[in-house]
């Protein structure tokens, strides 16, 4: 088995990592071990948020991992929205999509971090935007939400992929779900409606997403 470090965010991506990823690379072979960062800021509450703290103290959590020769790899899953602009290429990230400028971002952090066991990888625009992958799962996967297909869908069907679900305030995707569903907490309902929809249906939405596992099953 191929130990491979996943360095999270919060709760929520530890509990996908868990529960999606680990099942799924494990048939290639992979033993997946997602790590929290211990330097977030937590807020409780509906509004729960995971924040990261600033770069340096994020490159060495991510550096004590690299120093475990046993790890075949050390990758992350990180939301690019609300990234720090301390995190290299974050201030002024290059590129006409937002494609383009995650992956220079992840360049940047790749080229800074400097070690060939490192796996960048940062979630367009943030791991509710995943979850726009299927509508229909969203509205099932929330109590008393079976009504609310139609209206994620519109969200949906605004734009080219979920990953393009954009990161400003007021629309970033965590805000889009509040807004049709208020009591929407993450921890709770976030990996059950992933869970529900699957990797593949994710896989078959969000190409940033589809490439980073692609390169993870490679290993």
């Amino acid at each position: 088995m191929k130990k491979l470090f996943i360095f999270v965010e919060g709760q929520t991506e530890e509990r996908f990592s868990k529960e999606l990823l680990l099942p799924y690379v494990e048939r290639k072979g992979i033993f997946l071990q997602p790590i929290i960062s211990t330097t977030k800021f937590v807020k409780d509450g509906t509004n729960f948020r995971g924040g990261l703290g600033p770069y340096p103290r994020i490159k060495k959590e991510i550096c004590n991992l690299l120093r475990d020769t046993s790890a075949r790899a050390v990758s992350t899953m990180l939301d690019f929205y609300g990234l720090p602009k301390s995190f290299p290429g974050r201030s002024n990230p290059e590129g006409k999509t937002c494609f383009d400028r995650v992956m220079f971002v992840e360049r940047s952090i790749r080229d800074e971090i400097n070690d060939e066991r490192f796996i960048p990888f940062l979630t367009l625009h943030e791991f509710e935007g995943l979850l726009f992958s299927s509508p229909a799962d969203m509205a099932a996967g929330l109590p008393g939400g079976h009504n609310l297909e139609a209206t994620f869908k519109e969200t949906r069907q605004q734009f080219g992929s979920p990953e393009e679900i954009n990161d400003q305030p007021s629309t970033a995707p965590h805000q889009r779900i509040l807004n049709i569903y208020p009591t929407y907490q993450k921890p709770t309902f976030g990996v059950a409606i992933a869970s529900r929809m699957g990797l593949e249906k994710i896989r078959e939405q969000c190409p940033h997403f589809s490439s980073w596992l692609t390169t993870l099953e490679q290993l």
